[in-house]
C-alpha cells in the first residue's frame, strides 16, 4: 500500500515529535504493508512550511530508516490567501513527490465562497487539488454536492482509513460511507501523526474496503491512484457502490 497523507517528519507540526518516533512510525507502517508514504507537513498559520528544512529532515529520516518504507515528500495544504498566492507563483512547492498532485486541507469553521474559483486556478496552474478527509469536517458533511462538483472539475478526494472504521465517530464513518457509495474517493489515506492514537497503518482499512466495496476498489485507492500520484499521472479508478444496500443521495 502507498499511504500519500501523514505527519511523518519529526519536529515540523502536530505529528511526530522527534526522529526516534519519526522511524518507529516507519517501522509500523512497514509491518502494516506500506511501502511507500509521504510525509505532508502543515502548510498554515501555526506551522510554517519551509523546503529547505524538511529536506534536511528527510535526508536525516532517510539516513536511519531501517524500515524498508519508501518516503516521499508532499504539504497539508491549508486553503487560506497566502498559501494560494504562493502556490499559484512555485506551482510545484507543495505537491507530492513534485507532481501534479497537492493535498488541500479545509477549514473547520468556513468554506470560501470562491472555493471553485481557486481550485479552477489552481487546476489551470498545472496542480490537481486532493481534498483532504472531507469526511472529517463538519461544513463539508452538509456539501456533497459541492464536493461533486468539484471532482466534477477534476479534484479528487482523500478519506482516512480511521474515519470508515468508525475512530473519528458515527458521523464521519457516516459520511465517509456516503462518499464511497457514491463513486467520489480516489484515495484512502492514513493521515498519521502518531504511533497509538492517530497511528500510519491501512491494512485494517484495506480490508475492510475490500469486504464492503470489492477488492478492485480496494486496490484503486490504496495502491493504484496513490501510485499514480508518485508518478505524476493519471488515477486509474475510484470508489464504487456497494452491490447491496446502495441508495443514492442526490435524490
Amino acid at each position: 500500500m502507498i499511504d500519500i497523507h501523514s505527519h511523518v517528519l519529526y519536529g515540523m507540526d502536530d505529528g511526530s515529535p522527534d526522529i526516534e518516533v519519526s522511524l518507529e512510525m516507519l517501522r509500523m507502517a512497514g509491518r502494516h504493508g506500506t511501502t511507500d508514504i509521504v510525509a505532508s507537513p502543515h502548510a498554515n498559520l501555526e506551522y510554517h512550511f519551509d523546503p529547505d528544512v524538511i529536506a534536511e529532515r528527510k535526508a536525516a529520516l532517510e539516513a536511519r530508516n531501517d524500515s524498508g518504507v519508501r518516503v516521499h515528500l508532499g504539504c497539508d495544504f491549508h486553503l487560506q490567501y497566502e498559501n494560494i498566492a504562493d502556490a499559484l507563483r512555485n506551482p510545484r512547492k507543495y505537491t507530492i513527490a513534485n507532481g501534479p498532485y497537492i493535498l488541500v486541507e479545509f477549514s473547520d469553521l468556513l468554506i470560501l465562497k470562491t472555493t471553485s474559483q481557486i481550485f479552477g486556478d489552481l487546476l489551470s496552474a498545472g496542480m490537481i487539488p486532493v481534498i483532504t478527509h472531507p469526511e472529517r469536517n463538519m461544513l463539508l458533511q452538509m456539501r456533497i454536492k459541492e464536493l461533486a462538483e468539484w471532482v466534477e472539475m477534476g479534484c479528487s478526494i482523500q478519506v482516512t482509513g480511521q474515519s470508515l472504521e468508525g475512530v473519528f465517530g458515527s458521523k464521519a464513518r457516516a459520511f465517509s460511507e456516503k462518499l464511497m457509495d457514491e463513486g467520489m474517493v480516489q484515495f484512502i489515506a492514513s493521515d498519521a501523526h502518531d504511533l497509538r492514537r492517530r497511528p500510519p497503518v491501512m491494512d485494517s482499512a484495506f480490508k475492510l474496503v475490500a469486504k464492503k466495496w470489492g477488492q478492485e476498489t480496494a486496490e484503486y485507492l490504496f495502491i493504484e491512484n496513490p501510485g499514480a500520484v508518485l508518478r505524476g499521472e493519471k488515477l486509474i479508478g475510484a470508489s464504487r457502490p456497494r452491490k447491496k444496500g446502495f441508495f443514492s443521495f442526490f435524490g
